[in-house]
């Protein structure tokens, strides 16, 4: 079982967190939230996420989440960040360290500055992310670096409808309560760990129809099953919002994304 152990970014109280998998439970790049290891000597980066929220129209929450899981699914297939392209490095340098996400919200003109930078926007059913190659914890562009992180919230105006089982699902602690920021950060580990388990083929097929996945909060009598059945799960290191522990586990599909995916209650 994959796991992440997100800790929060050390300079504030950002919605961060910072996965430190390898293939499986037991596999070489794990350790505990405060365990040292190599990676805490590398250069630190974090990976910028812009969700737009206008006061008149704001998101509604599933849409936010699945859309910053999408992002960063678009930045990590994106041919800037393979091989020799631009952001290459720079995603190698954040990878090798201790992975950070921070969710920043923006709307008006700063969200028109913020689209201005290099990056890339993921656009939902009625949200829009802007994601960015990794920046350096103390190297945030000016025009990210002064937009609000703490107290971004959404919430759905409807249930969400059952998930397709064709696609993986990022199910959601149910004993948890985070904001929307913290949630999407969450979110975009459980995908990353989703991608970081497929073959080529596999990661082709999945982009090519649009990274198509949900994220959806668990039961409380199925959650014990999602983290025991060998799935990828996220572990946050409680700096933020949250005690330390399990918060995401990701379910495969049956055509796309394919781990293992117990019966869906």
């Amino acid at each position: 079982m994959s796991s992440l152990n997100p800790s929060a970014e050390p300079h504030s109280s950002a919605p961060s967190t910072e996965p430190e998998a390898g293939p499986r439970e037991a596999g070489p790049r794990e350790a505990g939230p405060r365990e040292r290891d190599s990676r805490d000597d590398a250069p630190q980066f974090v990976l910028p996420l812009v969700v737009r929220i206008e006061k008149a129209a704001p998101p509604a929450r599933t849409d936010a989440l699945e859309t910053a899981a999408r992002a960063v699914l678009t930045l990590l297939s994106d041919e800037r960040a393979l091989d020799d392209g631009p952001w290459a490095q720079a995603v190698r340098d954040w990878q090798d360290a201790r992975i950070r996400k921070v969710v920043r919200r923006a709307r008006g003109a700063e969200w028109r500055r913020a689209e201005a930078l290099p990056g890339i926007t993921v656009t939902g059913e009625a949200t829009e992310v802007r994601v960015y190659p990794p920046v350096p914890l103390d190297g945030w562009p000016k025009d990210l670096a002064r937009l609000q992180v703490s107290g971004t919230d959404l919430d759905d105006p409807e249930p969400p409808a059952a998930p397709d089982p064709a696609a993986p699902v990022l199910w959601l602690n149910p004993d948890l309560d985070m904001s929307a920021g913290k949630s999407m950060a969450q979110a975009g580990h459980g995908a990353q760990l989703a991608w970081w388990e497929l073959s080529d083929e596999q990661r082709k097929q999945w982009r090519e129809a649009g990274f198509p996945l949900a994220v959806r909060t668990a039961t409380p009598a199925r959650w014990p099953t999602l983290t025991t059945s060998g799935l990828p799960v996220v572990r946050d290191a409680g700096f933020t919002e949250i005690a330390p522990g399990k918060t995401v586990a990701v379910e495969g599909g049956s055509h796309f994304c394919p781990l293992p995916h117990p019966p869906r209650a």
